[in-house]
């Protein structure tokens, strides 16, 4: 009697049976899941057709109060999204992640604005501003949302985010002026239901919106499955439902139950993206949407280390709370200069040791520059605080310039987005071979600083370099002050 067993193919790998059939293969099952997700999402789009294809189905029902707290609901998360995402793309200088902010701002500022339409709550009668919010609010956000995906805007973040700030600004104006306009019945915002949301302008706007937002979500699915992880997955179900919310504004008679679903609707999609942030790991959030740039993207940088010379001998010899009153003195004076005067990012502290990169967004051609007035100052700073405490440990700090790799680390439990490179490991060994009060930097910085005065400290053995490294004091710089550090 033949085996049923499979036989042992090239590689080990097993051959299902003869007449058998072997096991779904995870491509097949990831695609299965996802056709029954969008089916899924599809469903309200489903119910709202048979609403307005039976229209005894969709009776009129009007609740002023439960309006009002339904729509200023959504629009109090989806602008608890929107600083979310927008302080993560500050401090990363994150391009996707800057669109997707003003995405949800332009949704959360009309949706408040058009809760000031619901009768008798703050107004007497909704005017055309006002009830004409939603749809705008929706229709602008696709046009962010698109833009958080297109590789034209992607490929360049330092400029794409400085006109995303400034785009951020406009829309801010806009609001206030469509508020005031609102307000004073200002024509074409005066009392009346405005332009008909069935209108061919009103249509064609949801066209463009629907395929805007649907050309969106399939770009966050292909993020989620390269990366995996909730918040793609969770970004592009939010944008389908936007997409429906869009086209159930469009075609609904107010106070009808399909009315009401495109508020439940945008109330949905908020939610959902609130949700997959608060599950998502606290440490980098909305990492998950982070650019490939954000996430593993290499660029020249300047390193700049720092520790205390003797502050293991101060620690033994000194009680814990005068060894944390003599760090947050030193770290108070110059943290402060180091990040808001020279632009530098604080990338971890670790006892008495302070790690700072420069050009960490890519906006800092001057990094050198910055990186070593930052060490001056700091050795500056830091030895009149040590005159007037005798017996305190004397900062030492080395700095090396060079390319290395931006680069999210860890998992749920612990993650981290650091600077990666043999650049990191040299400007901590320089650090290490600096006299104590001094700046050290290696010949890669000082060919940065053509006008600086030096002396040389010699070619150094460094541990896991096979070739000494030439090093120099840095004693000073021009008077050429760097270019001011914008943040992003």
């Amino acid at each position: 009697m033949p085996s049923r067993a499979g036989a042992v193919g090239p590689g080990g790998a097993v051959t299902p049976p003869e007449g058998g059939s072997a096991a779904p293969a995870p491509a097949a099952r990831r695609r299965a899941s996802e056709l029954l997700s969008g089916l899924v999402l599809l469903i309200p789009l489903a119910g709202l057709a048979l609403l307005r294809l039976q229209p005894r189905l969709d009776e009129q029902y009007q609740h002023d109060t439960m309006h009002f707290w339904l729509v200023l609901g959504a629009a109090a998360l989806s602008a608890a999204v929107a600083y979310g995402t927008g302080s993560a793309a500050s401090t990363r200088g994150d391009v996707r992640v800057m669109f997707v902010s003003l995405a949800f701002l332009s949704a959360a500022g009309f949706l408040g604005l058009h809760a000031l339409a619901t009768p008798h709550m703050l107004l007497p009668a909704a005017g055309a501003g006002f009830n004409l919010a939603t749809p705008v609010g929706i229709a602008l956000g696709s046009l962010f949302a698109v833009a958080s995906v297109l590789p034209p805007i992607l490929n360049r973040p330092v400029r794409s985010v400085r006109t995303a700030r400034a785009m951020r600004l406009g829309l801010l104006a806009l609001m206030a002026l469509w508020a005031v306009l609102s307000l004073r019945r200002v024509p074409p915002f005066a009392q009346g239901p405005g332009l008909e949301r069935a209108s061919g302008l009103m249509l064609a706007a949801a066209i463009v919106a629907t395929v805007l937002f649907a050309g969106s979500a399939v770009a966050y699915l292909r993020v989620w499955r390269r990366r995996r992880g909730l918040l793609p997955a969770a970004m592009a179900a939010a944008l389908v439902l936007l997409a429906e919310a869009m086209i159930a504004v469009t075609v609904s008679p107010n106070w009808h139950y399909s009315w009401w679903e495109w508020h439940v609707l945008l109330l949905s999609a908020f939610a959902l993206v609130a949700w997959g942030a608060q599950q998502s790991w606290h440490e980098e959030r909305f990492a998950g949407l982070y650019t490939e740039q954000t996430v593993a993207g290499r660029r020249e940088m300047t390193i700049l280390f720092a520790d205390l010379r003797g502050f293991t001998t101060f620690s033994e010899e000194h009680d814990p709370a005068e060894v944390s009153e003599m760090l947050n003195t030193y770290f108070t004076a110059v943290i402060p200069a180091v990040v808001k005067r020279h632009g530098g990012q604080v990338d971890r502290i670790i006892g008495d040791a302070l790690m700072v990169t420069f050009n960490r967004l890519g906006d800092q051609p001057d990094h050198a520059l910055r990186a070593s007035r930052a060490g001056l100052e700091m050795q500056e700073r830091t030895a009149g605080i040590a005159r007037a405490h005798p017996g305190w440990p004397r900062f030492r700090v080395g700095l090396n310039t060079g390319e290395v790799l931006v680069s999210l680390l860890g998992g749920e439990g612990g993650r981290t987005h650091t600077v990666i490179g043999d650049a990191v490991n040299v400007a901590s060994r320089i650090e290490g071979q600096a006299p104590v009060g001094a700046v050290a930097i290696t010949a890669a910085t000082l060919a940065h600083l053509p006008d600086a005065v030096t002396e040389p400290l010699g070619p150094l053995e460094l541990k896991g370099k096979e070739a000494p490294v030439q090093a120099f004091v840095l004693r000073a710089l021009p008077d050429v002050q760097p270019t001011r550090h914008r943040s992003q």
